[in-house]
């Protein structure tokens, strides 16, 4: 699964066109300076002159079947990652349905073109190793807005080359990962082309990033049950995270 600044601008749409306060010095960014300097290169140049156009490619050469096809195959793909991490993190009952979707999926879903498995019940569970890390007890660790990739952690870095390289080498070779991830990444930005101007209208659209991004870490970490203070949730759309 993904972690890069596709997910984290996803989540935008939580709160509309909310704005943020005034920022305050933050202790998971320390690298704020470099962090918006890099920001602003994957917005303004990297997504708005390569991501987005082809995206918008994608969708004027697909139809929704399509793109329901594309995505349950690169979820279905994931579903060995996923079932391998559930264990890690001691849940063998989602390690099963996990297997289970991948061993339908693959078979009556013809090679994962469609999720049969969904319809049996056996809805997804969304597990990765920089979730693993944090069940056995590793922190974030710095916040990192990486060129071409988006925001991450220390934590998160290394379990997404786990979850995106190193697991899935098991299995396929680097191109075909590589490949894997390139579709999944330009299928997911196509499906954000309605949501991106609540990005941009927000009063600072680096620090909306940051919390969003956070917030669905937190969301991920407890399974969709996080410790969330009184005062943030209205801010927080729990059935909109479960779908990403």
């Amino acid at each position: 699964m993904l972690k890069p600044i596709l997910s984290a601008f996803a989540a935008l749409i939580l709160t509309g066109c909310a704005t943020v306060a005034p920022e305050k010095v933050d202790e998971r960014d320390p690298l704020q300076s470099i962090n918006r300097t890099v920001y602003d290169f994957n917005m303004d140049v990297l997504d708005a002159y390569i991501l987005k156009p082809v995206a918008e490619g994608y969708l004027a050469v697909t139809n929704d079947p399509v793109r329901k096809s594309v995505y349950a195959f690169t979820t279905n793909i994931a579903a060995p990652t996923d079932a391998v991490n559930a264990l890690l993190q001691g849940k063998p009952k989602d390690t099963g349905i996990n297997t289970a979707r991948f061993l339908v999926n693959s078979t009556v879903g013809i090679f994962g073109l469609f999720d049969v498995a969904s319809s049996l019940g056996l809805k997804h569970k969304d597990e990765d190793f920089g979730q693993t890390l944090g069940v056995w007890g590793i922190g974030d660790g710095a916040y990192l807005m990486l060129p071409g990739y988006g925001p991450s952690t220390a934590r998160n870095i290394t379990g997404d080359v786990v979850d995106n390289f190193v697991l899935p080498e098991l299995a396929l070779s680097t191109p075909q990962s590589l490949l894997i991830y390139a579709v999944r990444s330009i299928d997911t930005r196509a499906s954000l082309l309605s949501q991106e101007k609540l990005l941009r209208e927000s009063l600072d659209p680096y620090v909306f990033m940051k919390d969003i991004y956070f917030q669905r870490q937190l969301y991920e970490l407890y399974d969709g049950n996080p410790p969330i203070k009184e005062e943030e949730v209205e801010n927080f759309d729990e059935d909109f995270l479960e779908n990403l």
